[in-house]
């Protein structure tokens, strides 16, 4: 088994699916080009049959991206097939992403349907999808609720039919680690030709478990990964593209990599969330502002003394330029020195008392001090002294 986890992002699929995240065809074109850039392997374009202008926002990509295979949506519908198809016939590796629901409630209620028929359907979708374009995916909505059994015998029989991957989506963000875990694993020993596609997955975060469940799958076995820039995506969103990326990098005992340059991923988030309107929050692991900002007074002391104290990573590691000291009431004498020198005042230990005392009525006050704060403070202290 390949230790390459490859990287689908959808972004500009599931995450323009956000109300207020839509996007025009040059924004799409540009961070297409960012994301081909950033050394994902496939980026999902769109879903061409829903509208004219997802037609051509596929057909564009397809046009513009160099490296990254171009992947678009269907339904097990031939008209969403062969629309599909038409939509990437420029891109250099196309792949055609179809499939139907797996659970018995999206059998039951979503396509008032039985199990056989279904499994009928997907294999019908895939055949024909494979007449277009060699690479099919498959994906088995609801995977998370869907009868394992169920699940399995779909699994073999569409990559019989011909599917490359196939995506066993959490499309609720329902299930937890172990029981994804537990269910990949089934899918590995179970299926007699898993061994011919690749088994993916596509977490969503309704729970707050979409990366913890995507690194439970890839470690079941998955080798691919549906995730989306800064999570975006319906409803609570989707699997972080930055936490997978950066999660492979950290824990090399996982044995697994990506092809993701990582250093781009600050940038591409700020990218992202300014073109699709759509703020990052500041504690959002990896790219939120405060990811590698420091307040605590203890925090700031061990950081301060080595930084891997208090971080994991570095920020270049990620885009960004360094650590941020931010100083508060809750700050120490060792940050406010840390500061003072980078501002050019080196205090003894009497003075440097003298100025915390200050220092802490101010941040009382202000909450947040900044250095247009502290060289009036300073200043202030000189003329007390004289």
């Amino acid at each position: 088994m390949s230790d390459k986890i490859y990287i689908f992002d959808t972004t500009l699929r599931d995450g323009e699916q956000v109300p207020g995240c839509q996007l025009n065809l040059e924004e799409k074109l540009m961070i297409a080009r960012q994301l081909d850039l950033l050394g994902v392997d496939i980026i999902e374009a769109g879903f061409p049959v829903s509208s004219p202008g997802d037609f051509k926002s596929v057909e564009g990509i397809s046009k513009v991206v160099e490296n990254a295979t171009v992947c678009g949506l269907t339904r097990a519908v031939k008209n969403d097939i062969e629309v599909a198809a038409q939509a990437l016939k420029f891109a250099r590796k196309p792949r055609i992403h179809t499939g139907i629901g797996s659970s018995d409630i999206h059998i039951q209620y979503k396509f008032n349907s039985n199990r056989d028929e279904i499994l009928q359907r997907g294999v019908e979708a895939v055949k024909y999808a494979k007449t277009f374009v060699e690479d099919v995916e498959f994906y088995a909505e609801d995977a998370g609720r869907a009868d394992l059994e169920f699940l399995a015998r779909l699994t073999e029989a569409v990559i019989k039919a011909g599917a490359t991957v196939v995506n066993l989506p959490d499309t609720t963000g329902y299930l937890m680690p172990h029981q994804m875990y537990d269910r990949v694993h089934y899918l590995m020993n179970n299926v007699p030709n898993v061994d011919k596609a690749i088994l993916s997955m596509h977490n969503h975060n309704d729970l707050g478990m979409a990366t913890a469940n995507t690194i439970a799958g890839i470690r079941a076995g998955a080798r691919q990964v549906e995730v989306t820039i800064n999570g975006i995506g319906e409803r609570a969103g989707n699997t972080s593209l930055e936490e997978v990326a950066m999660i492979l990098k950290v824990h090399k005992d996982l044995g697994l990599y990506s092809d993701i340059k990582t250093e781009m991923l600050n940038p591409l988030s700020k990218l992202v969330s300014q073109t699709m309107r759509m703020p990052v929050q500041a504690n959002k692991a990896v790219v939120g502002r405060n990811a590698f900002a420091h307040s605590s007074g203890i925090h700031q002391d061990g950081f301060l003394k080595h930084q891997e104290n208090y971080e994991i990573m570095t920020p270049q590691e990620v885009g960004i330029d360094k650590s941020d000291i931010v100083l508060t009431a809750r700050s120490g004498r060792h940050a406010l020195k840390h500061r003072l020198e980078i501002l050019g005042f080196k205090l003894d230990k009497a003075k440097l008392d003298e100025a915390y005392h200050q220092f802490l009525e101010l941040a009382d006050s202000i909450k947040e001090v900044n250095d247009k704060d502290l060289v009036p403070l300073m200043k202030q202290l000189a003329e007390v002294e004289a």
